[in-house]
């Protein structure tokens, strides 16, 4: 029975979270463009806030009432914490500028969560939906904004959202010092490979190159719309 929850990297129930993922916001945009209706496009924003932050609440009642974690281990300090909060709030209010961090944060972070998840429990476990419904949610959210507002990141969205990145590593880096737990993975890496496997051993080595990495996934993120604005220049 444990054997069967434990999570399984790219096996089918992974495989269809990805695929939903990915297709959910499509599917969402489209329709809202079918139809031509704000009431409906309010009512989506609506749900997939409500799902985020239902979610959450119920992922800490869950682990408070099993008694599995520490009051340390549960503070809103993971990245994706804070992107569900941004994510939130440029859905709620439609505003370009949250949306930016939405963007380099959701996509940048979360979707990384997605594809390599740091996560030991699998399929029917509710912490594997609870960990992708708060992942998988903030890019749906991302997704949807792009394709119904036609947002996009500028060169100077890099510039504005590594400086909230600043702010989230000095807070999360204290808090890390103070509680001993690896929010942000600033104390160490990951248990599960990822991209940050690759970094040095070195802890302040460490600290800087992820600060570097993160702003390799903003520029390589903006890249697309750079290429695009490029293309049209030339064309024009």
């Amino acid at each position: 029975m444990t054997s069967e929850r434990v999570f399984q990297p790219y096996g089918w129930p992974h495989l269809t979270v990805i695929f939903l993922t990915l297709s959910l916001p499509f599917v969402l945009a489209a329709v809202v463009h079918r139809t031509k209706s704000t009431r409906l496009e309010r009512a989506i924003v609506v749900l997939l806030c409500a799902v985020l932050v239902v979610n959450y609440i119920a992922y800490l009642i869950f682990v408070r009432s099993h008694g599995i974690v520490a009051w340390r281990q549960m503070l809103p300090l993971q990245l994706c914490d804070w992107g569900m909060v941004v994510v939130i709030v440029a859905l709620w209010t439609g505003n370009q500028r949250w949306f930016e961090v939405a963007y380099f944060w959701g996509i940048g972070g979360t979707l990384q969560a997605v594809l390599t998840p740091n996560l030991r429990f699998g399929f029917p476990d509710v912490r594997f939906f609870s960990f992708f419904t708060s992942h998988s949610g903030i890019i749906i959210g991302v997704v949807f904004l792009m394709l119904t507002h036609k947002y996009r990141p500028y060169p100077m969205s890099i510039l504005r959202t590594f400086l909230w990145s600043e702010l989230y590593f000095i807070v999360t880096l204290i808090a890390d010092e103070l509680t001993g737990f690896n929010y942000g993975f600033l104390l160490h890496k990951p248990e599960a490979f990822s991209i940050l496997s690759f970094l040095s051993d070195s802890r302040p080595l460490y600290l800087l190159e992820l600060q570097g990495v993160a702003l390799l996934f903003f520029v390589g993120l903006y890249a697309p719309f750079a290429i695009v604005d490029l293309t049209r220049r030339k064309t024009n």
